[in-house]
């Protein structure tokens, strides 16, 4: 399955589309970081690097077609670089939060690479909201508005927070949605009877 990582930041009144996307620029702040791609918000919408793809945890798979469950943990993989969206316990430069970056090569990387999906309801939907766990330092991805200066200025960084706030929603704007397995399908109709 893959999904733009076009994602909104929920304000307390109003929603501001803002984009995720990983960059070649690395973490390499004196005394800082841990060297990896960085990735980093804007509020364009054409920007092809801002596509992600979702993809079953480490060591498993994820069919196509196949519905994402509330709590289920996956992997979101960079479409143009094959980078794993990757947290550890490394403090991110701008907030003190800790760092979210890319990691892996050609999609595969390690078990920091997990997020588990918290959704309403039994499924993530298209227009639902979502959030972020890290599976494995308990972190939810958000973005707060601290901004980058050069090489990459105007872009706001991407980080994991500890607490639940209205920083750390996010939601699939647009990229290629499957429909559900036949199998599923069959599945359901069968649960009903």
């Amino acid at each position: 399955m893959r999904f733009s990582g076009k994602a909104t930041q929920y304000a307390p009144q109003r929603a501001t589309a803002l984009t995720r996307r990983a960059l070649w620029v690395r973490y390499c702040y004196p005394g800082s970081g841990s060297g990896q791609q960085s990735v980093t918000g804007v509020t364009s919408v054409d920007d092809s690097n801002s596509y992600w793809r979702i993809r079953g945890k480490t060591s498993t798979v994820c069919e196509r077609g196949t519905p994402i469950r509330c709590g289920q943990p996956i992997r979101l993989t960079h479409v143009n670089t094959g980078r794993n969206l990757h947290s550890h316990h490394f403090t991110s430069p701008l907030s003190g939060n800790q760092e979210v970056s890319a990691f892996g090569e050609e999609g595969e990387g390690d078990y920091l690479d997990d997020w588990t999906v918290l959704c309403n309801g039994p499924y993530w939907v298209r227009d639902g909201e979502v959030r972020f766990k890290h599976s494995s330092t308990d972190v939810l991805l958000s973005v707060t508005g601290e901004q980058y200066g050069r090489p990459i200025s105007g872009q706001k960084e991407v980080h994991g927070m500890a607490q639940p706030s209205q920083n750390n929603y996010w939601k699939a704007m647009e990229g290629i949605f499957m429909k559900p397995s036949e199998l599923l399908k069959a599945e359901a109709h069968h649960a009903e009877l």
